[in-house]
Parts: C-alpha cells; structure tokens; sequence
C-alpha cells in the first residue's frame, strides 16, 4: 500500500517474494538503497519491503530493481472489507513434500552406504534409484536459488548445498556409468585408512541424499515459524466487534456489519458487547473496561459527552453512542499498524551460519578449483585430480551445518514447552543475548489482572463479617467489577450471603438497597454525602491512605452511619518480587510501564522491588512504544514483557518480546517467546533457556565448520576415502544432535 504524498516524497510497502535466506533481504534492500533518493529497509521474516522515496523514481522503477535483482516484487492488495477470507492456502505443503520425499527416499540411501552388511550384490543401483528423486525433485529449490544468486554474482547457503550435492551426485554417476562403481558386488569397505585413491569406484550418493533431506528439515521448521509473522494484525483485527446495532432515523434498530458503519451513526452498545467503533457517548451511563487497550486496571466510568473506544467493553448499562471514528481511523485500527512498522523496523536478523556461507562458499569453491589445476599440473591424471576436487566439495558439503540449528531449536523449544515457554524462531535466541533491560506492564503481567478485596477497615463498634456479609450482599446484585471483588471477597470469607430488597444502582456513584432490614448504601463517599453522612476521622484517614496507595477505597453505610472502607485494587501477583530478583540476576534492569495512574505504579513497584526512577505510568498505546524508543536510543537492548492489546506494538518493537500466554492473542502473536503461565518467573526461565539455546547452536556451528575445515587438507591432499568423509561427515552430525540432546537437562529455577 501506498501513503499519501509529502513533501519529502512516499512510502510504500512491497511485498517481496523468492527469497529464501536472510543475505537474500541483505542484497534487496543493497540495490534499492544505491537509488537516488530511497531509504529502504527489508525484512526477511514478513518478506515485505518499507520503501521511502522522494524525486523522480515510481513505485514501477522499485519493483523493476527487486525483479533485476532476481527476485519478485508487487504492492500488497487492498483489504477487502470485513468478510470472511477464504481458506488461505498452505504455503508450506510444496516443501513439505520435498521434505517427505527426500526422508523417505534417503533414509535407506544413507543405511547402505554406511552399513557394509546392506551391501547386496546391485546395492549401489538401488542407491542411485532413489537418491535421483531427492537430489533433483527435493533438491529443486536449492538448485534454483544458487543459479539466481550466481547470476548476480552472489553465493550463499544454496550455492554450496546444490554444488555439492550435484558433484556427489554426478561424481557418483561417472562412477557407476564409466567407471568401477557399478560393477556387481562392489562394496565400500568400513577402512579408516588414509590414502590416494583415483575415485572411479567410489560412489557419494549417501552425501547428497542424506544433505539434502537435512537442509530441508531445516528450511521446513524455519518457514513454518516464518508463516505466523503477521499473525499479530490478525489477532489485533479479530479483537474488533463484528456486527453493530444501529438507531436510525425512525427509531428503528438494525443490525448491520462494522464495516458499514459510518461516521456520525448512532449505535446501541448493551452490557456485555464490545463498542464498535470510537465515538462518543449521547445517552446512558455505564462503565466501560478499557484494561486491554489502555492498561487501566479500574474500568472508566462513562457518560453522556465521554469519550470511548472501540473494541472495548461495555461491562454496565445501556449506552447510545455516535461513531467519531470508522475503518482504518480508529485506536484499534492505529494500533494494527503500530504493530506492523515496529516489526517491518526491525534490523533482519542475519543467521550465523549465512553470515559465514558468505565467505566460507567462495573459499571452498576456490579451494576445490585449486585442487584440480595442482592435481592437473602435477601429473596426477584426470580422475585422480577430479576425485580430490569432489572430495573437497562433499567433505565441506554442510550437513552438521544444516542440523546445528534446527536440531538445538527443536530440542531447545520442546523443552520449553514442556516448562510453559514457546520460542518462535532462531532469529529470537540471539536477541536474549544482548538484553540488559527488561520492561514489564503492570496489568496482569506483575499483578493478576483482576480487582481484589485487600483490606476492611471499620469503625467503632462494627463487626468485619457484618460489614462482608451487608456490602458483598448488596454488591453481590452489581455486574461491576468493583462490586464483583467485594463480592467475591465476602463469599470467600463467609460462604453464604443473603439476597437484597429494594436493589439500586446509581450511576458513578454505587449501589444502594435494603438487606436484612437496614437501609445500605455502599460505594463512593459522594454517594455517603447526598445522603448526608460522613466518614468518621479514623475511616477518612484509612480512605486517604488506601488513595495514596492506588487502591480503590469504597464506603459502607447503613441505618444512617458510615460504617467501614474496603480497599480494592488490582493485586500483585505472589511471584512476582521473587520473578523481579531472579531477572536482576540474570543483569536486567526491570522498569515498570503502565497505562495506570502514577500512584499505582508506585505502590506496585514498590511491592515488587523496582526503583522508583523506573517507574513509568499513565501511558498510551502509542507512548509505550516511545517508551521502548527511547530506551533503545540509549544504547539499551530492550526485552518487553506484557499481555495486552496495548502491549502488542511495544512488543513487537522491542529486541525481545515475552507474552504472557493469559492474555491476549495480538499480545501473544506479536511476542517473540510466549509464557503459557502466568507466572512472571517464567520470563526469567525463557531468557534462561533462550541464552542456553543460543549457546547450543552457537556450538553446534562452531564444531560443524571444525570437522570440515579440518578435513578439507585431508580431501585437498587426495588422502580422503569415501569411508572416511562418510564417517566424519556422520560423526559431526551425531556430535551436533549429542549437544542439543544436552537441552533436554535444563530446568526452571525452583
């Protein structure tokens, strides 16, 4: 989609397709930013480009680069309203039959290679047989990256899987065809001898069978996590009311699509339903629970003239209200987009083991090259040079490469689900690394999200359990969620409570009625005063306090006389302080940040442990995200933790997202680990695991170069048999899948 025209020029987002590695976004984004007057950033996760440009280049001239550059271009489509979409296709059912293709087909390939026993008198023609599917069909993909990176003169991964596949592969055709190879009851002996060979009787099927059928697992797993990246605008748009009753003209009620909503409509929003769309408040009174937008723990009472906003609760009365705000205008709306440019923002994150393909390929093919012309230009023969050449190219071949990361995340993230951590993808882990502050929302995040009865003050002369059994009789008649923590306080304590006459509820005020014959008033102390009664000194001293703590203070009276003060309030969690040491543990700054107001980020934060310098309260959606900003500006690696619409940007343009799995879907989609529990001493076990994950794989890549790298002398100098690079070849592989075994040790601090 294209943005309006400014002065400094356009933006536009393309969607990019054919990329099939992180360098593959590296080199796009290159070409577009050497056009005059574009600034370009694209991100391989969502395979979508954010493009600025200014002067005389079009949106053409942009795709026309991407496209000269061996790739596909287009403007995402327009969205088509608010219908139901189709049935997406499955993207990954192509590669996925590669995948089961290439394991089926190269299983027993590998097993008769490897086993002298298998060997049966035309073994290695059954070899061929199957091997021929994977290394053409399942191979296809890596085949077709390397010919389009080699035509831009670019080498990647793909270029040293499909070359050193094809020269097993076809190293191993010469062998079998013109060479010694296929003469019945050829066998490879299980020797680990070193010493020159002319290679006509060696086959290396298992290598690009067993490669092939690796890597693919590989790219299989890594696309599969790709596939979710815009999940989070989804989640986001679902949270939106679907259908709307609109007052017209006449009178009449008619229920309608959201999308048919229009600015200045009136629409009835019943207890229960979700507002539609922004507007404004013109008949009725209520209170609208807010809490998954703007983080306030206490829903906002609202009346005629207020503000409200979609996709909020209406959790008390009948409400009329005029739409202000429709579409794409709306917070919720502005929120989806929030999301998608703080995730489109982020830096494409590099695996390793591309960032070292891109010198590690050009050297082994040179290598490889070298070591024919030194075996030509000594004498050697034709077949001798050409074995040691292809010896080169299979022992670098990157099988334990291709297991390093796939093998440790598998382990790695299957443990975590095990302990109630979900990791999205390899490109989070790396992220854990550098984290060195940890800012968490308040609302059911550190607290549990839900308003409690924590204390009951009461005057001289009263009972507490009267006091429980009048005021949670009468609020037990109220859907509010004050009245609902006053309530549920009082069943707890008491395990019955008597049903109330005369039940009243007066709008921003409280709720009055009759209950074993006394005349109860319960809520605010405006409603104490219209009734002319005052707080005693010693109740309007525990009411300040319970203020200056931001807690919510409520007042009971009956039969004339104010008679106690409940404090509610959202309650911290019992876990939470000792989650707040175990992250300073680990070097993390906790900061609270919170849509709240300031006294109760404060008492919060002090409960908990955070200094109060890393209290930030009263902040918007938007501002949460400024938040995170500016931390970043800092020289800060910034992990968020929260579990709320309004937490969805911030998580997604923080280094390191952890959603807590109680909370929303938007929150959980746009986060990078996702906490089943709704402990926060869960996002300390993440960082904990992703860090050891990160370590895992950072070792498997380290000792998969290092078996190569240390063979390659061996394959260069013409010494290597084809027992030889099979068992390094397996050796290295079973190594990699013995360390990330190690993964499956790791436990949750007790």
């Amino acid at each position: 989609m294209t943005t309006d025209t400014t002065d400094t020029g356009a933006e536009v987002e393309l969607a990019i397709g054919g990329m099939t590695c992180a360098s593959c976004a590296a080199r796009i984004e290159k070409k577009l930013n050497r056009m005059d007057g574009v600034t370009a950033t694209v991100n391989y996760a969502t395979e979508k480009a954010k493009v600025s440009y200014s002067g005389d280049v079009s949106v053409g001239d942009l795709i026309a680069t991407v496209e000269a550059t061996g790739y596909t271009a287009q403007e995402p489509a327009p969205p088509a309203g608010r219908e139901e979409p189709a049935e997406e296709p499955d993207e990954l059912r192509p590669l996925r039959q590669r995948l089961v293709t290439a394991v089926v087909l190269a299983v027993p390939v590998v097993a008769m290679a490897m086993i002298p026993a298998l060997q049966f008198e035309y073994w290695q023609w059954l070899s061929l047989t199957l091997a021929a599917p994977v290394v053409t069909y399942a191979a296809w993909p890596f085949h077709k990256a390397a010919f389009t990176n080699a035509r831009h003169g670019a080498a990647t991964m793909d270029t040293l899987i499909s070359v050193g596949t094809s020269a097993a592969f076809l190293w191993s055709l010469w062998a079998l065809f013109l060479g010694t190879a296929g003469t019945p009851g050829m066998t490879h002996p299980f020797e680990l001898t070193i010493e020159r060979t002319d290679g006509a009787g060696n086959i290396y099927l298992e290598a690009a069978a067993g490669v092939t059928a690796f890597i693919l697992a590989g790219r299989y797993f890594e696309a599969r996590a790709k596939r979710k990246a815009g999940a989070a605008l989804r989640a986001l748009l679902e949270l939106g009311a679907k259908d709307v009753t609109v007052l017209r003209a006449d009178g009449r009620e008619q229920t309608v699509p959201v999308a048919e909503l229009r600015v200045g409509d009136r629409f009835l929003v019943r207890p229960g339903e979700k507002i539609a769309t922004d507007g404004t408040v013109v008949e009725g009174s209520s209170a609208v629970d807010a809490s998954m937008l703007t983080g306030e723990s206490v829903p906002v009472e609202v009346g005629a003239g207020d503000p409200v906003t979609g996709a909020t609760i209406n959790v008390g009365g009948r409400l009329v209200v005029r739409a202000t705000r429709v579409g794409a205008d709306t917070q919720l709306a502005r929120m989806a987009r929030l999301v998608e440019d703080a995730q489109n923002g982020k830096a494409a994150a590099q695996r390793l083991a591309d960032r070292i393909s891109a010198v590690f390929v050009p050297v082994v093919i040179a290598l490889a090259l070298g070591t024919l012309g030194f075996w030509l230009g000594n004498g050697a023969g034709l077949t001798a040079a050409f074995t040691a050449a292809v010896a080169v190219l299979v022992i670098a071949c990157p099988c334990a490469l291709g297991l390093a990361t796939p093998t440790a995340l598998m382990v790695g993230t299957g443990r975590g689900a095990q302990l109630g951590i979900l990791i999205k993808g390899p490109e989070v882990l790396e992220s854990t690394r550098r984290v060195d502050t940890v800012v968490l929302d308040k609302t059911s995040t550190v607290t549990t999200g839900r308003m409690t009865l924590l204390a009951v003050h009461t005057a001289d002369g009263t009972d507490e359990a009267e006091v429980l059994r009048l005021a949670g009789a009468l609020e037990h008649s109220s859907e509010h969620p004050i009245a609902r923590a006053v309530a549920d306080g009082a069943l707890e304590k008491l395990g019955a409570l008597p049903t109330p006459e005369d039940f009243a509820n007066v709008p921003g005020l409280g709720v009055q009625g009759v209950v074993e014959g006394h005349a109860v008033l319960v809520g605010r102390e405006r409603l104490l005063a219209d009734w002319a009664m005052e707080l005693p000194t010693g109740l309007a001293r525990a009411r300040a306090a319970a203020e200056d703590a931001g807690r919510t203070a409520i007042a009971v009276a009956w039969d004339g006389a104010a008679r106690a003060v409940l404090e509610v309030a959202d309650a911290v969690k019992e876990t939470s302080p000792e989650a707040i040491r175990r992250l300073r543990a680990l070097g993390l700054t906790p900061i609270l940040l919170t849509g709240d107001n300031e006294a109760v980020a404060r008492s919060v934060a002090r409960e908990v442990g955070i200094a109060p310098e890393d209290v930030v309260a009263e902040v918007l959606p938007q501002d949460k995200v400024a938040v995170v900003k500016r931390l970043q500006a800092e020289g800060r690696s910034v992990a968020m933790v929260g579990d709320g619409v309004n937490d969805a940007a911030a998580l997604a343009q923080a280094d390191l997202g952890l959603a807590m799995g109680t909370g929303t879907d938007a929150a959980i989609e746009a986060g990078d680990l996702t906490l089943v529990r709704g402990d926060l001493r869960a996002a300390a076990d993440a960082i904990r695991l992703a860090r050891r994950t990160l370590g895992t794989i950072r070792s498997n890549l380290f000792w998969a170069f290092a078996y190569n790298v240390a063979a390659l002398p061996l394959a260069a100098a013409g010494l290597l048999t084809p027992m030889i690079a099979g068992a390094a070849m397996a050796f290295s592989s079973v190594f990699v899948v013995g360390n990330s075994l190690r993964l499956r040790t790791f436990r949750a601090a007790s």
